[in-house]
């Protein structure tokens, strides 16, 4: 195994950093979806609930944060912006009155719709630079750490 580099404090050099690492991967893929969103009129986050609730279809806000990776109460401060903005619809959930069922709108989808050929481009461009076999082992690693025990 070969030689970690370290700082003075014996920390791993930042180049070296696991979290760093990822911090600026995301910020490499982020950037250009961003500027999708931003033409699009929603955040990171509210992009992430749509797409969950599109995938999975009606589901309860535990399982879209879950899936969206948000912390509960930033979920249900979006879902109010979302319902707002008629994207998504809030109905009673069918055997336990204490829950609600979330869904995507009409209007939530064709949102999604409307971005499916940018975001499909965006992510072409960085398979076409990065390379397409090498992108899903990166996927099977992050997939394996994030399930890791």
């Amino acid at each position: 195994m070969p030689e970690i580099s370290r700082n003075k404090a014996g920390l791993r050099a930042t180049s070296r950093s696991l979290p760093i690492a990822m911090l600026r991967a995301r910020e490499r893929v982020m950037g250009p979806i961003r500027a999708m969103l931003s033409k699009a009129g929603v955040t990171e986050q509210q992009w992430r609930v749509l797409r969950v609730l599109d995938e999975t279809g009606p589901t309860d806000a535990t399982e879209i944060a879950r899936q969206a990776c948000l912390l509960m109460p930033s979920l249900t401060r979006m879902l109010q912006v979302l319902e707002r903005k008629g994207l998504t619809k809030r109905s009673m959930h069918p055997s336990d009155r204490r829950k609600a069922v979330i869904s995507i709108t009409k209007n939530g989808q064709a949102l999604i719709s409307a971005n499916i050929a940018e975001s499909n481009r965006i992510f072409a461009d960085l398979e076409a630079e990065f390379g397409a076999d090498r992108i899903e082992a990166l996927l099977d690693l992050l997939n394996e750490l994030s399930e890791a025990q």
